[in-house]
């Protein structure tokens, strides 16, 4: 059951969220941009073979402590 309102809580630091890109370019921007404003690098851009065919995904943690994903597929 998920809460809401005055109930609600984050996830906590152990949460993973991944964002959908419309490209290489997408995820290196995030990258980026993640990296500038504080983040921590928790895997640069590049192809993840072992997570799928045409896996393109870079990691960042943020200054919360959540790991963030952006991806592409192609």
């Amino acid at each position: 059951i998920l809460a809401s309102g005055a109930d609600a809580r984050p996830p906590g630091t152990g949460c993973h969220v991944a964002f959908a890109a419309p490209s290489r370019d997408a995820v290196d921007a995030f990258h980026a941009a993640a990296l500038r404003l504080g983040g921590a690098d928790e895997g640069a851009p590049g192809l993840r073979p072992h997570y799928g065919e045409g896996y393109y995904a870079a990691f960042a943690r943020d200054l919360d402590g959540y790991r963030l994903e952006a991806v592409c597929h192609e």
